[in-house]
């Protein structure tokens, strides 16, 4: 039986649909902290259509987004985006489509760059005829939150990381800011009225981005993440997108997850850093 809604072919063009997706929630993210926390020095700068963002010098957001997907990439473009982290005291950090124009891997070749981290970026297509609705009987219920429920939300999505105390503070943090961004919306999974999963959603240009998925320990196993999934699917059909996308660790159990629910490998992001070169210590 054909597929009745085609999946759009993992070109260019949509490339550059996810990638910008992606940028601009970064964007909404480094904005908001700055808002909140001006003290942060949060910020971006775009060069050559790639997106530069600073976060502070250990956040993972501080990176470039977008690098070569816009257009070709100039030695002078990449040396004003190094200053740029350069006069923050950031490392500086490149999340690499592998359909970018090839004067960016060259450019980074050339500028002793390695790359030490890849992302599967997954999609597909969406419209009213692949939402489902939710089994009449199933207890969990997932909804889009309301402007004074932030608090709420951003601390569920912290106790979903509650294993590690350290990695939960940083997403009680994260959560905060990321529930006031421009372009963000955030869902709760509830079971009788108690929260216990959250979720996060991005919507630019008719892709919506999923992203800030986690469940609280007593909730897990109960289908929260699949009600959150459908909501937030039905809620960005509703605002007129057609195509969803996620980002995950290669092989891992988010991206099993989300081939379960129909989402396709677009294609396999990297992530490059400037290669530290050993010096040895002088002879005694």
């Amino acid at each position: 039986m054909a597929d009745p809604r085609p999946y759009p072919f993992a070109d260019e063009a949509l490339a550059r649909r996810l990638e910008r997706t992606e940028a601009q929630s970064n964007i909404d993210f480094v904005e908001a902290r700055a808002r909140a926390f001006p003290e942060s020095r949060a910020r971006h700068i775009e060069v050559a259509g790639a997106h530069a963002m600073f976060d502070g010098a250990d956040s993972p957001l501080t990176q470039t987004f977008c690098l070569g997907t816009e257009r070709p990439l100039t030695p002078a473009d990449l040396a004003r985006i190094e200053g740029f982290f350069a006069d923050l005291g950031a490392p500086v950090f490149h999340e690499v489509s592998p359909l970018a124009d090839s004067t960016a891997l060259a450019l980074l070749n050339e500028g002793g760059y390695e790359p030490f981290e890849f992302t599967s970026v997954m999609y597909q297509p969406i419209g009213r005829d692949t939402v489902q609705e939710a089994p009449k009987q199933e207890r969990v219920r997932a909804r889009a939150i309301g402007l004074d429920e932030n608090e709420t939300w951003a601390e569920t999505s912290a106790r979903g990381w509650s294993e590690s105390p350290e990695l939960s503070a940083f997403m009680l943090t994260y959560s905060r800011v990321s529930a006031q961004k421009a372009s963000g919306h955030s869902f709760l999974a509830e079971i009788d009225g108690k929260p216990i999963a959250a979720g996060g959603l991005t919507i630019h240009q008719g892709v919506a981005l999923f992203a800030g998925a986690s469940t609280v320990p007593e909730g897990r196993r109960q289908g929260a993440q699949n009600a959150l999934l459908r909501e937030r699917l039905r809620f960005a059909v509703e605002k007129g997108c057609d195509v969803a996308m996620m980002c995950a660790l290669p092989g891992s159990a988010s991206q099993r997850n989300a081939e379960r629910q129909g989402f396709r490998i677009a294609y396999t992001r990297i992530k490059w850093r400037k290669a530290v070169t050993y010096t040895a210590p002088p002879a005694s």
